[in-house]
């Protein structure tokens, strides 16, 4: 039985155990106020993101093996810091104050980019970028876990997630727009605007929500072994996503085979921009269709599309227009897995570990999706792009079987 206290009367329905119903309108208030940091933030991340795999490989001469290891490196340490914060967050029940320190890391760290002269210089520009993410990540997402029930959970992680890729729509369009008349170096200056008014909506408009206090007084690596040894078909989740995130691969290599089929390095970020027009589309979609037929088979959805993707990779040639066909439907497969994955989490977990929950799943991930991008990159530079393809195909058809068995063997349990 959980304690209660005078700051611990929200169950997991969003109902006061008071008697009195929880406001379902702020619950979605702050959904939609994190929806638009989330906004403005990606409208400054993808402003950067959407030229930077050209300037770390054209314009300081790093080779795509060196590109994988930087990329998979940074989210390695984003995902290390999501484990830490959201198990921190849970044992000190606050997690607005971890949002915002990850937030403002984010904001203030990219500019730096214009002072990088060599690989080692946008290394450490883009790990603080992602240790930033990975500070507020785990929280925030426990965070609108907390706001909403688990029924409507799919939908608000799909609103947030819409809301969200909005600005990542807006980035890479500001972006080339900046292109035309100055540099690179330009949209990393630019990219500061958004960031702090990002961190402003976040710091006077986001609520802090009351979190359930833990059972029984326990260290962070205490917090971690209960969520482990609590939820047997949460550890099987580990397992499958951790699976398909060892053949996955970052966005930028889908912009070096842009690059190839001919598109220009001014013209990249809209190629970009595809990417994230796809993945805003389709996340309200999703979370809602993985909340009426089930998060589980909305997210194999997901690895399907990545399948297509990563096929797409290795056989559109010949024609620049592929570029956009090929953005399509990796923003597909972004909006549908970020989404769903999100969601599934509280569906499987109780409600006073969430973060230490999101947390080590997204640090599963992270270490698998490290160990792909080194992978993806190294195979392309020396064998070729179609063996690299066939790499990332054999974890996506792996976790496809993995999560069609979770899903007839788990998906109708309910925790209690």
């Amino acid at each position: 039985m959980i304690p209660e206290d005078k700051d611990d009367n929200i169950d997991k329905d969003g109902d006061d155990k008071s008697g009195n119903k929880k406001s379902k309108a702020t619950g979605m208030r702050n959904v939609i106020s994190l929806g638009l940091v989330s906004f403005f933030t990606d409208f400054s991340t993808e402003m950067v993101l959407g030229v930077l795999p050209l300037f770390l490989v054209g314009n300081l001469g790093i080779s795509r093996a060196i590109l994988g290891a930087i990329e998979g490196s940074s989210e390695l340490t984003s995902y290390a810091f999501r484990m830490f914060s959201g198990a921190l967050s849970d044992k000190v029940r606050k997690r607005k104050i971890f949002i915002i320190v990850g937030y403002g890391l984010s904001t203030i760290s990219k500019p730096f980019f214009v002072f990088s002269g060599g690989w080692v210089d946008a290394f450490v520009v883009r790990a603080t970028d992602r240790m930033g993410k990975g500070i507020r990540t785990a929280p925030r997402d426990a965070f609108i876990a907390d706001s909403v029930s688990e029924s409507i959970s799919g939908k608000a992680f799909g609103i947030h997630r819409t809301i969200d890729q909005t600005g990542a729509i807006v980035g890479p369009i500001v972006a080339f727009g900046i292109l035309q008349t100055m540099d690179i170096q330009s949209v990393f200056l630019f990219s500061l605007i958004p960031g702090i008014i990002a961190v402003l909506i976040l710091v006077f408009f986001v609520k802090e929500v009351a979190i359930k206090k833990l059972t029984s007084a326990t260290t962070i690596f205490g917090n971690i072994g209960k969520a482990v040894k609590g939820s047997k078909p949460f550890v099987i989740l580990l397992i499958v996503t951790g699976i398909f995130s060892l053949g996955a691969f970052n966005f930028s290599f889908v912009l070096l085979k842009a690059s190839d089929l001919g598109i220009g390095q001014s013209v990249i970020p809209i190629v970009y921009a595809v990417i994230n027009v796809a993945h805003t589309i389709i996340g309200i979609p999703a979370g809602m269709l993985a909340d009426k037929i089930g998060k589980e088979k909305v997210l194999m959805m997901g690895y399907a599309v990545f399948a297509v993707t990563s096929a797409l990779m290795a056989l559109l040639a010949g024609s620049s227009l592929y570029a956009y066909i090929l953005a399509l439907a990796f923003g597909l497969y972004l909006g549908i897995s970020e989404t769903v994955q999100r969601a599934i989490i509280p569906k499987y977990v109780s409600a006073e570990l969430r973060g230490t929950s999101y947390g080590l799943y997204n640090l599963v991930s992270g270490v698998c999706f490290f160990v792909s991008n080194m992978a993806f990159g190294y195979i392309w530079d020396i064998y070729g792009v179609n063996l690299a393809v066939l790499f990332s195909l054999c974890f996506s058809f792996s976790s496809i079987a993995g999560m069609s068995v979770f899903i007839k063997s788990y998906s109708n349990i309910k925790l209690v």
